[in-house]
Order: structure tokens, then sequence, then C-alpha cells
């Protein structure tokens, strides 16, 4: 019978004859033929994926050396593109649309020799933080089906979750990937920004928007990374640093007493009313362990931690607003059936208003709006300053301490239907994620903890800027100190 526990040990038991690629395709098939309930992938690709793992398995018997991601079984969320393979967004407006390119994460998946079985559920145009708002249904926590995975990319951590993948690839907007990776129990990566080219990631908020990782341990999640990461001709906003051997540097370390680091968590965060106190609990029983293995764990003030939502969320639907537009029925997108009396400015309505689903149309307005003239200067404009504050107080925080722990989310996950009309607190849930995102460091969400309702939670942990060996470094010695 197959097993996964890394994708070291898996090429191991390639090299020696213990199993195939073949072998594992048909084990995940045949797991998400079982769990199809969780509504956790939109497509499978069958016999695609049992033709490339047949391809794999002859050219190894050959004698060819194993590339870094030889066999690896991974899914895509459904607004990673795939060239000619649908891709949706999770939204009527795409219905059917094959997709003219791959996105450049992908064709580096695809060149380190990993086995793409499938296209994940999501929230429609990443937009949601619980994934019932996609146009193919909820998808459903692995854990307990009465929950929500979390969202945007709820059906990709479900299918690292329910042992569908090896690991997935996500979009992390403000926490898309961290908090349904803490919600499912699993490790969820976001990079720096830039670290990952966007070229093939459909846009929600474009100075935000960032390919994460879904994996069950930290060395599967460096791998995957290492393939990915680094400098595209296709996109003008990724880095041109150097992609560091993470995966090597991470192997050299492991075993190893981590360094004496000093971290940081901020005040205000855990003394939010929102956060669960049996996490609030929990964290601080953590710290203490730190702190016992000679760690310095300080609690600093973050005044602005009140401002990181609101702020978030008139940057990114003013960028969604922009994005969105080209969705009109005419360049892009689901068109309406028309009557003789319409005009162009009806068919926009129409199309629009059938295409999209109501988050998508909710943040539309609000991005409009507050691009509005008159309220351009009063929102947008203040957020853009809010935001430069952020920045220059996580400059000034990362020159003191190795990084900033908290919560992933502050509360476990919720049954589904359960804040599908409040959608400000379902805002709120993102209240400990988007800090990265608007700063641009690279956080992670480690499956640490277990509450006492039986749903998994888990600590995120931030570094700075295209620090990732850092991360890697600091979250496997966590993920070992449970």
């Amino acid at each position: 019978m197959f097993t996964f526990t890394t994708i070291a040990q898996y090429h191991s038991d390639l090299l020696n004859g213990i199993t195939t690629c073949v072998e594992a395709v048909q084990h995940y098939l045949d797991n998400i033929g079982k769990k199809s309930s969780l509504n956790a992938f939109i497509e499978i690709y069958h016999e695609e994926a049992l033709q490339r793992a047949s391809f794999l398995d002859a050219e190894r018997l050959k004698g060819k050396p194993l590339s870094p991601l030889h066999g690896v079984v991974v899914a895509l969320k459904d607004v990673i593109c795939y060239q000619q393979h649908t891709i949706t967004a999770g939204s009527h407006m795409l219905h059917n649309f094959s997709s003219l390119y791959s996105a450049t994460a992908v064709e580096r998946l695809l060149q380190a020799g990993a086995i793409i079985i499938g296209r994940n559920n999501c929230d429609e145009f990443a937009m949601g933080s619980t994934n019932e708002n996609s146009f193919y249904g909820p998808v459903k926590n692995a854990a307990d089906v009465t929950k929500v995975p979390g969202g945007s990319s709820g059906g990709s951590a479900v299918a690292v979750q329910a042992n569908m993948c090896m690991v997935s690839l996500g979009s992390d907007t403000g926490g898309s990937v961290r908090q349904p990776a803490d919600w499912c129990g699993v490790v969820g990566v976001k990079p720096s920004y830039g670290r990952i080219s966007r070229h093939g990631l459909i846009a929600y908020a474009s100075s935000f928007d960032q390919i994460g990782i879904f994996s069950i341990n930290i060395p599967d999640a460096a791998k995957v990374l290492e393939v990915i990461a680094g400098e595209d001709d296709y996109d003008s906003t990724v880095s041109s640093e150097t992609v560091p051997a993470y995966s090597t540097l991470l192997q050299q370390s492991n075993g190893q007493q981590l360094p004496l680091k000093k971290f940081a968590y901020f005040k205000e965060a855990l003394e939010h009313p929102g956060l669960d106190t049996e996490i609030a609990k929990t964290f601080h029983h953590y710290i203490e362990q730190l702190r016992k293995q000679g760690h310095k764990v300080e609690s600093i003030d973050f005044p602005l931690l009140k401002y990181v939502v609101p702020t978030y969320y008139v940057l990114t639907t003013a960028e969604a607003s922009s994005n969105l537009s080209r969705y009109d029925g005419v360049k892009f997108g689901y068109r309406a059936s028309l009557n003789n009396q319409d005009d162009l400015t009806a068919l926009y309505k129409k199309s629009r208003s059938e295409g999209f689903g109501k988050e998508v149309k909710r943040r539309i307005l609000l991005g409009t709006f507050v691009l509005s003239s008159g309220y351009y200067d009063a929102y947008f404009s203040k957020a853009q300053q809010v935001r430069r504050l952020l920045v220059d107080q996580n400059d000034r925080i990362f020159e003191e301490y190795a990084a900033i722990l908290s919560p992933t989310v502050p509360a476990t996950a919720f049954a589904i239907g359960e804040q599908r009309n409040n959608p400000v607190e379902m805002y709120l849930a993102d209240i400990y994620t988007v800090y990265a995102n608007l700063v641009g460091i690279p956080g992670a969400s480690l499956p640490l903890f277990k509450h006492s309702n039986g749903m998994p939670f888990g600590m995120q942990v931030m570094v700075p800027q295209f620090k990732e060996t850092a991360l890697f470094e600091i979250a496997n010695f966590l993920m070992q100190l449970k």
C-alpha cells in the first residue's frame, strides 16, 4: 500500500523499487474519488496524470537521474494557469475558459518532473475567507465536514489535508494560503512578494498577490519553493535576487539546535477581543517553551494593528476594481443574452451582474467607491500612507528581531454558513495574516495545535523580506518543538 511522508522518502522508495509514480498517482486518484464530497477538486486529470507517471517511471528505469520533483503529485488552485486546461477562478464569469499558456510556476513544476493531478476549488477570484464563495459550491473541511476549510485557497488546503496530493499551490493576497492551512492543520507558506513570478496567476490585487505552497512538512515546501521561485522575463515585479538552495540548507541544519533567536509578538494581537481564549493561552504556553530553550520572546507594542484590516480592504478592493474591469463580456468572460433594445452599456451590466457572484460584486463596488473622485484622497491615499507606515515599522522591528510570532487566525474554523451574512466578521478573520501582504514579507502557518473543540489551529511565523531560508529553519525547529 502506497504511503507518503516526505518527497525525499518518496524518491528513496522510487529508487529502491518499493513504489512507482503510477502507483502514487493511482493512490491519489482513488482518494480523490472516495473523498469527492469534500468538493476540493473542480477537475481531475486522470488519464494525463497516469500517462505522465508512466513516462517518468520509464525514464527512471533507463537510469536517468531524478529531477528535483520527479513524480511529485501536485494540485493547482483554480487561479493558476495550465496551458490547454480549463481555468475559471471559481467563477461563472470564466466558465469553460481554456488557458492559452501555463503560469511560470507551473512550467517550472513540470520541468522539475512534477505530475499535476487536477485543479482545486476556491473562492471566486480568490475573494473570501471560507471557500463558500465559489461558483462550484463550498469546500468542506476534512477534519469536520460541517466546518469551512478557510479561503480563498480552501480546496488546495483540503487536497493536502485529506491526502489527495503530495503538495498543492494556492495564492495568498491577505492570508489565503496561511489561513486555510491553519484551519486544515497543514503547512502553508507565503513567500516574499516578488519571490515567485505572478505570470499566469489570475489577478485579484496585483501588489499583494503571491503564489503560495501547501504541504505536510517544511522540507517539502522548501523544495517546491526552490523550484518555482526566481527571475522571470514575463513579470517585471519578480525579484532578481538569487534563489538559495532552501532544501539543501535546511537538510544541513536539520537535527541541529536552532541558534538562539530573538522573537517578537504584537501585544495588541494577543490582547485582541476577537482572539479565542484557548488559542491565546496555548500561544503563551508555547512561547514559554521557547524561553526555556534560551530564546528571547518579547512583547512589542503595535498600535497600527487596528488599521491593517481596513487598509488591506481599501487597497485590495481598489486594485480588484481595476483588475476585474476587463471581464465585461466583450474582452473577456461570460456574455449575457441581449434584447433588441439593449446597447453596449446594457451588455456590460448584464454580463457582470450574471457572471460575478455576490462577494466579488461587493468588493468591486467598494473598490470603485474608494477610487472615485471625492473619496480617493480620504480612503485610497490614506490607506497608501498607512501601508508606508507599516513598512517603516516593519523594518524597525526586524532590525532587532529574527521573526514575528502570532496566532494565524483568531478562532478555529467556522461552521458552514455561520458567517455568510456577516462579511465584516469574515474580514476580521484576516487580522493576523494581512500584515505580511501589506509589507511584502514571507510568512508560514505551522500546524502545531489542536483545540478542545477538535479542530486544528497553528502559529504564524514572519521574517524579513527574502529571508525564506531563515523562515524554513525557524519553522522546522518550531514543528519539532511541538
